[in-house]
């Protein structure tokens, strides 16, 4: 192979690592979720032999089971999000055509499958956690819970190896005329004291401060205090349960302001 297919048709990783940064640039979460946490195949679909050859692609993207439900609305949008911006690397080179993403879920070999899927009926496996239908999807899963960032995994790690009661990617509705839903990435009860702790500064987290301080507006009135952290201070068990060690402090500090 030569030209671009040494480079895309191959081995695409390069390409793909590549759209994940523009779309991350961008602010579109679900797309770097996609492009990140998926298998990608591609399949050649038709040849022309006319004009010197013409070869025709199919990407297809495997996204884990957990992530795909959370894409089904809006799927097709996404899908056509990444084939435009492959275009990018595609037009200097007119013999190769990519015409189809697909996002499909990885089949995984479960032979417990179907005791596991008799649990989910008996609703042994329901959550509350609420990020199926949202922009920013959680790709992550441990505990069975949702998560959106490795760093979120460390803090709620660090966290439970503390002892503090806390609810990752809890939802949270208020009904009434100015409906609104959110999805803070930690609610804390610790010591009598709510807090709500958001995980800044990674390309799954777009906010600026003004966007996130509105977001959270309806449980602050509310009385629950906001803890803001770097992602950063996160990206290791250890960083992670100095930030915990902190959050509690910072708890115990409003307890005794009470």
């Amino acid at each position: 192979m030569t030209g671009i297919q040494s480079r895309f048709f191959a081995n695409p990783e390069a390409i793909l690592g590549t759209l994940a940064r523009l779309f991350a640039a961008e602010g579109a979460a679900r797309e770097v979720a996609v492009l990140t946490y998926s298998s990608p195949e591609l399949v050649e679909t038709n040849y022309d032999n006319w004009n010197g050859g013409t070869t025709t692609y199919s990407l297809y993207l495997h996204v884990p089971l957990n992530l795909y439900p959370q894409l089904q609305e809006g799927m097709g949008l996404i899908e056509q999000a990444i084939l435009d911006k492959a275009q990018i690397f595609l037009d200097q080179f007119p013999s190769d055509h990519l015409t189809q993403v697909k996002i499909v879920p990885a089949v995984v070999e479960d032979p417990q499958w179907r005791e596991k899927a008799a649990a989910w009926l008996t609703g042994s496996k329901t959550s509350n956690q609420g990020c199926v239908r949202s922009n920013n999807v959680a790709p992550l899963t441990v505990d069975g819970l949702l998560f959106r960032s490795q760093a979120e995994i460390h803090l709620y790690r660090a966290l439970k190896a503390c002892g503090v009661s806390c609810a990752p990617l809890a939802v949270f509705v208020r009904g009434g005329e100015s409906y609104r839903r959110i999805e803070p990435d930690f609610f804390i009860v610790h010591s009598g004291i709510s807090m709500v702790v958001e995980v800044d500064g990674d390309t799954v987290h777009q906010e600026t401060p003004a966007e996130a301080h509105a977001r959270t507006t309806m449980l602050q009135h509310e009385g629950v205090h906001i803890e803001r952290i770097q992602s950063s201070d996160c990206e290791s068990p250890q960083k992670a349960k100095a930030a915990a060690q902190k959050l509690l402090a910072a708890i115990e500090k409003l307890k005794a302001a009470r």
